[in-house]
């Protein structure tokens, strides 16, 4: 079997999330955050800890046969790879910020302007869709700082919980794209055996994250208004307890609908309902 190369983050805010889940993929190796490489004991893999601007075209090389990267880090490269899976974290956006004192109404206000960015390229994919002709500056981090020293009329930047703008006299103007980390590979084997297989890891990784496993027990008379509620993977498990006319029933809630779907259980007549958390799912 091939041992494949994964590129991810040496540091920064995706680093630990992809750790996390290469280990929770039950992958064995050491972080070394100090080094360029670390081998995985139990699967033939190698991890490069990279700068994640390099990571893109490192996949789209060959150098690395897959990576760990934010969406608005392959589209501001532009490198040529094949998506995979979005990983559920690492979630941002980019965002067109301007001077609190502000008032524009339309992105076309912005036309004539000056705007700071440590992304020019995406930034001018955006303001070309838009029909808005601006210049833009490039300025690698602290780009927050561009209106208050006069270098710019507003900024593009990556905007998590927006703190930073308000400290800086910003505000939020426009959405320029949503990101995520994804799992990328070179576009010449991202259909391994090898890469699907660890894909699937990935994948179940991901599935159980987003679900809870539910015990719970109810009388005979409302099983089925239970398990109406409960389509499971598959469909519940059915229990008979020692109790005469009551069982007990396993299934799985997606996370989103947790607490809408527990309040409708115990409407239904569930008693004892027990949630447990799921560390993989294979489907």
């Amino acid at each position: 079997m091939k041992t494949l190369k994964i590129a991810i983050q040496k540091s920064g805010r995706l680093n630990e999330k992809s750790v996390e889940i290469l280990k929770t993929c039950g992958l064995s190796f050491e972080n070394y955050k100090s080094s360029l490489i670390s081998s995985v004991t139990n699967f033939p893999l190698e991890i490069l800890f990279l700068r994640d601007d390099d990571i893109p075209e490192y996949v789209q090389d060959g150098i690395a046969d897959l990576g760990i990267v934010g969406e608005n880090v392959i589209e501001e490269t532009g490198a040529d790879v094949h998506y995979l899976q979005k990983l559920g974290f690492g979630k941002c956006t980019l965002k067109i910020a301007v001077p609190a004192t502000e008032s524009y109404t339309s992105i076309e206000e912005l036309n004539g302007k000056a705007i700071a960015t440590s992304y020019p390229v995406i930034l001018d994919n955006f303001l070309k869709s838009k029909g808005v002709e601006a210049q833009i500056r490039v300025i690698s981090g602290s780009v927050e700082i561009g209106p208050g020293l006069g270098l710019s009329d507003a900024i593009c930047d990556i905007v998590s919980t927006g703190g930073t703008l308000k400290n800086n006299g910003l505000k939020p103007f426009a959405d320029v794209m949503r990101s995520e980390a994804v799992l990328i590979a070179n576009k010449t084997i991202y259909d391994a055996p090898e890469v699907a297989e660890l894909l699937q890891r990935i994948r179940s990784v991901l599935k159980a994250k987003s679900n809870k496993y539910v015990v719970l027990n109810v009388e005979r008379y409302n099983l089925e208004k239970v398990v109406a509620l409960l389509p499971g993977v598959k469909s519940p498990t059915i229990v008979p307890l020692f109790e005469e006319n009551w069982v007990a029933v396993h299934s799985v809630i997606a996370e989103e609908d947790f607490w809408e779907k527990i309040n409708s259980l115990k409407a239904a007549g569930a008693e004892g309902i027990l949630v447990l958390p799921i560390e993989k799912i294979i489907v």
